[in-house]
């Protein structure tokens, strides 16, 4: 069963482990805010579950702990940053911001982030641009999981794909594996016992298979949507990789199963739109909001109440984890004391509490 924790405890707590590895403290809260936010949208495949992964990329050198992201090159709507092989939070920290700051006078900017650690959720670095107003599109790339429509094996990383868009509320937000499940999803399944969908995974035969074991060495991610997810898994590669001129495919290290003293060198995208300069605010809101009016006014199946905007259920989620705190699964609670372990960090209460929702 899960446990509430309170947002800010957490917070704290995995500021403390990040900085007992040498992290300067700028560059763990950057990183504890983008865990722990996404732990309080409910995606606990992507919050603090990665936190001990992290750690002992830190602790033996595979992530620099003050590594500093750098731009290489440059031009008005455009920049092209090496992430330093560091914390791949801090190299999409820096990125967005760089192209926000570029969008701001030249209406739109792309940014591509080489050479990084792993990304963790994307959309979190899209909803920090809506939140200043912009839109975004964020896109990643991994270590092949995903089949491709007739292979046996992999071709593709689960390469995520995420937009966000301000609204007069919550930020429209989609976040997505382009294989049918993250990679995450597989583990945390498996680990809790649950049965693996059909549509999850692709056996080394090329044929599905619900067999959690097989994964990842002796099964593929199915493609999201079969050829659909396949072209945008592609597109996220050039946009992330290709590009910038970061390493593709199997050139990707893995995070997980590397050992921890090898950096991963992930790469991301970003692209930001200045809603001021190219549409005017006041006509973008109104025109967004008689969509969002005609979307959500659409009859419902029996049983539904409304239909809902991407990221409408995370925003739920948020708001009731900040008031109640955050239901942590029993597999994260568990890496959290990994982290404590790892860090030497005393264990905080949280951790020792024995009543669940």
């Amino acid at each position: 069963m899960p446990l509430r924790v309170p947002h800010v405890a957490l917070n704290e707590f995995v500021v403390a482990t990040l900085e007992s590895t040498g992290v300067p403290a700028e560059y763990a809260l950057i990183t504890a805010d983008a865990l722990v936010n996404t732990d309080l949208r409910g995606v606990h495949t992507h919050g603090t579950k990665l936190l001990a992964g992290y750690l002992r990329k830190l602790v033996n050198g595979g992530y620099p702990p003050s590594a500093r992201p750098t731009i290489e090159k440059e031009g008005p709507g455009w920049a092209i940053v090496d992430g330093a092989a560091g914390l791949g939070q801090i190299g999409c920290h820096f990125s967005i911001q760089t192209a926000m700051e570029k969008a701001t006078s030249t209406g739109i900017a792309y940014v591509g982030l080489k050479n990084t650690g792993h990304i963790g959720a994307a959309g979190h670095f899209a909803a920090v641009a809506a939140e200043a107003g912009f839109i975004a599109m964020i896109s990643g790339n991994d270590i092949p999981s995903v089949a491709a429509p007739g292979s046996r094996n992999a071709v593709l990383g689960s390469n995520p794909l995420a937009y966000a868009i301000p609204t007069a509320g919550a930020p429209i937000l989609l976040d997505i594996a382009t294989a049918a499940v993250a990679g995450g999803k597989v583990y945390a399944a498996h680990q809790r016992g649950e049965p693996i969908p059909p549509t999850w995974l692709i056996g080394s035969d090329g044929h599905p298979t619900t067999d959690g074991t097989l994964y990842p060495h002796q099964a593929s991610l199915a493609p999201m949507a079969g050829h659909k997810g396949y072209g945008l898994g592609l597109w996220c590669e050039i946009l992330s990789a290709i590009i910038p001129g970061g390493a593709m495919t199997w050139q990707v290290g893995s995070w997980i199963f590397d050992p921890p003293s090898a950096s991963s060198r992930h790469n991301a995208s970003f692209i930001v739109i200045n809603i001021d300069m190219i549409v005017g605010r006041a006509d973008f809101q109104a025109r967004l909001q008689s969509l969002i009016d005609e979307v959500q006014a659409a009859p419902t199946a029996d049983g539904v109440d409304s239909v809902l905007l991407p990221g409408q259920r995370e925003d739920r989620n948020l708001q009731d984890a900040i008031r109640h705190g955050i239901a942590l699964p029993q597999d994260v609670l568990a890496k959290l004391r990994e982290a404590a372990e790892l860090s030497g960090v005393h264990v905080p209460g949280f951790l020792k509490q024995t009543d669940h929702v």
